[in-house]
C-alpha cells in the first residue's frame, strides 16, 4: 500500500518523473536532491513504511531487497571497492525528515569516522 500524499511514494510510483539509479522487486533508488557526498542515493521501499521501526517482521524479503539494492547502487556508482556508508535515520530526533523508510547510500570520498 502507498500513501497518496507521501513524496517518496509518489517517486516510487513514477509520478514525478524521477530517474531511478536502480530498482529491485520491492524498492527503488534515486539521487538525493541535497547530496552530502559525491554519491548520495536514497533507497526506498515501493510501499509506504513510515520508519525502520515499522518494517514488517513477517516480510524478511523486503529488508533483504532493500539492502541488496543498497549494495547494487554502490557497485553501479563505482564506490564498492573504496567504501561507502548505508545510513537510515529513524524518528525526528535522529534527523528523519521524510517519514517513509529510506536508506542513504553515500560515498565517493573519505567519510568522517563519527556519526553524531
Amino acid at each position: 500500500m502507498t500513501d497518496p500524499d507521501c513524496i517518496f511514494c509518489k517517486i516510487a510510483r513514477g509520478e514525478l518523473g524521477t530517474e531511478f539509479v536502480a530498482e529491485g522487486e520491492h524498492s527503488v533508488a534515486f539521487r538525493d536532491l541535497d547530496p552530502k557526498s559525491p554519491t548520495h542515493v536514497l533507497v526506498v521501499p515501493r510501499r509506504h513504511i513510515r520508519s525502520l521501526q515499522e518494517l514488517p517482521l513477517d516480510d524478511p524479503g523486503l529488508a533483504a531487497d532493500l539492502l541488496r539494492l543498497c549494495a547494487d547502487v554502490a557497485r553501479r556508482e563505482g564506490i564498492e571497492a573504496s567504501g561507502y556508508r548505508v545510513l537510515s535515520n529513524d524518528g525526528a530526533d535522529a534527523g528523519q525528515t521524510v517519514f517513509h523508510l529510506h536508506f542513504h547510500v553515500m560515498g565517493g570520498h573519505r567519510l568522517s569516522a563519527g556519526l553524531g
